[in-house]
């Protein structure tokens, strides 16, 4: 077979990997209403999605490291296989505790799989052709977003929500198989020495902080001994973290990286753009299941705008990086973003479809950019022995985001939502009316059960949702605003254009 047909198909094998991570965070929100109308806990609910967040997001520097160590494709592999094994075991769960602990393994493989699938693309293409590829990643990305709600609004609806995690089995199984068949990767590797106690202390100090942030406020005072101890856990990890980093040989994270301009707003934006990309990923379905109401095949269409505007963008950075400057570019995302993100602060229980639909395409166009144009800016300055490392920390600062805004955000709207809710069955009566709880949220979530609901009281609890959801998003501009300002530090630098793959150098070498 010739080289470009194996390139080809190791591509192909790259981005079945990556579109089956991707498309796994869509299709579970799209499915979430039904999950939690299924099993309860909409207190609960984010643990689903930031449970894969923490591992996840703890993985990527560790993986990273190792993949500059001992080569690409054995952590890779190692990913897609940890990753099927949580997907089964998601589908066995019989409660919102279990599933978030299961997907919390799904999240461990999904640790190796974006930063590693980058670094080979690095590794394998020309400057002139990572642009392209960079934009396909992050179409790629997008598509999934697309597929993932019309997928999983498909198979909640025809079948149950438990088949949404069983569709990654085959997907999966044809990435590792054209992987382990095509790609030979260059026997030269950067050999170190592995910082074990970076890791254990980072992994520690990100639980800490989300079980802290997470029970706060709801199973726990913030006040309270629990939550004191797990936030000055986080504050001591954090601190011996920092500490082991700056004198070990080979730190999971070299700090040294963050003295490259680009790299540090590089960085500093994947926090912004994490944050400001889940909010509505998350929120949305809840809103359009729990407020216009139906089945998941609602919650799941109504993403699609939003997440066809992210492929376009997304596209289009990779693309245009070759000719205008990485600043120029995010700027316009930012311009973009900004201005979406406060309209989804406007919506209510009256807001039409149509007005929603508007604003999420105009805050899709706003964040695509970022899923390709700040991974090119982010690794432009360094060599190809760092690619792993550099990959995995850009990947990790963005989890970092999309964790910690999940998990605050998703604070911010429970208590909006439980408080004003007590106050309205002080007002009601918390009775069942006709076996049902109004107590329990979950019931917005359900047709069934809706249509067992006064009319009076179904309005009443959906404007407590919807205003909710629109609070947080208002709250949302927080770290969109800030992502403006720190692109106006990039500098005016663009993509460069030079320097072979590294797997040329390699044979040049021998």
């Amino acid at each position: 077979m010739k080289d470009e047909n194996k390139l080809g198909l190791i591509v192909v094998g790259l981005l079945l990997g990556i579109f089956m991570s991707a498309m796994d965070q869509t299709i579970v929100a799209t499915a979430m209403g039904t999950i939690v109308a299924d099993l309860g806990g909409l207190d609960k609910f984010v643990w689903v999605t930031s449970a894969y967040l923490v591992t996840e997001m703890a993985g990527m520097p560790i993986f990273g490291k190792l993949s500059d160590m001992y080569g690409r494709k054995r952590f890779f592999m190692l990913g897609i296989f940890l990753f099927l094994v949580g997907s089964i075991l998601c589908g066995t769960a019989h409660s919102i505790v279990q599933l978030s602990i299961y997907r919390a393994i799904q999240g461990v493989g999904g640790g190796a799989l974006m930063p590693i699938a980058f670094a080979i693309v690095f590794d394998v293409f020309p400057p002139e052709k990572r642009g392209k590829m960079g934009g396909l990643f992050g179409a790629v990305f997008g598509v999934s977003s697309i597929v993932g709600p019309l997928l999983g609004s498909f198979i909640t609806d025809t079948w149950s929500w438990h088949w949404v995690f069983y569709i990654n089995l085959p997907i999966g199984i044809a990435a590792m198989l054209l992987l382990g068949i095509y790609y030979h990767e260059s026997s030269q590797h950067n050999k170190q020495q592995i910082d074990w106690w970076g890791a254990g202390t980072l992994i520690v100090a990100v639980v800490c902080l989300m079980f802290g942030l997470e029970l706060g406020g709801k199973e726990y005072a913030w006040d309270s001994t629990e939550i004191m101890s797990l936030l000055a856990a986080f504050v001591a990890f954090s601190a011996a973290f920092l500490f082991i980093e700056t004198k070990a040989k080979d730190p999971i994270i070299s700090f040294k990286m963050f003295k490259k301009r680009l790299f540090a707003t590089s960085s500093l934006l994947s926090v912004f753009y994490g944050a400001s990309f889940m909010v509505p990923i998350v929120f949305i379905p809840i809103f359009v299941q729990g407020v216009y109401g139906g089945s998941a095949t609602n919650s799941g269409l109504i993403l699609l705008p939003m997440l066809l505007g992210n492929v376009v963008s997304s596209m289009m950075g990779g693309t245009l990086a070759q000719k205008f400057s990485f600043r120029t570019l995010m700027l316009i995302s930012a311009v973009l973003l900004i201005p979406g993100i406060g309209l989804l602060g406007t919506i209510s229980s009256d807001t039409p479809r149509v007005v929603l639909t508007v604003y999420m395409v105009l805050t899709g166009l706003g964040v695509g950019f970022s899923f390709s144009v700040v991974s090119i800016a982010a690794i432009q300055n360094f060599s190809p022995r760092d690619y792993g490392s550099v990959n995995s920390t850009i990947s990790f600062v963005r989890e970092l985001g999309m964790t910690i805004s999940l998990v605050i955000y998703g604070t911010i709207q429970s208590h909006i939502m439980f408080g004003d809710l007590t106050n309205k069955i002080a007002m009601l009566g918390s009775k069942a009316f006709k076996g049902i709880d109004f107590s329990e949220p979950r019931v917005l979530l359900s047709p069934e059960l809706r249509k067992h609901m006064p009319v009076d009281v179904l309005h009443k609890m959906t404007d407590i949702l919807s205003s909710s959801v629109a609070t947080t998003f208002i709250w949302t501009l927080v770290p969109a605003c800030l992502a403006l300002i720190t692109v106006l530090f990039m500098g005016k630098e663009k993509m460069k254009m030079f320097g072979p793959p590294v797997q040329e150098q390699s044979k040049n070498q021998d």
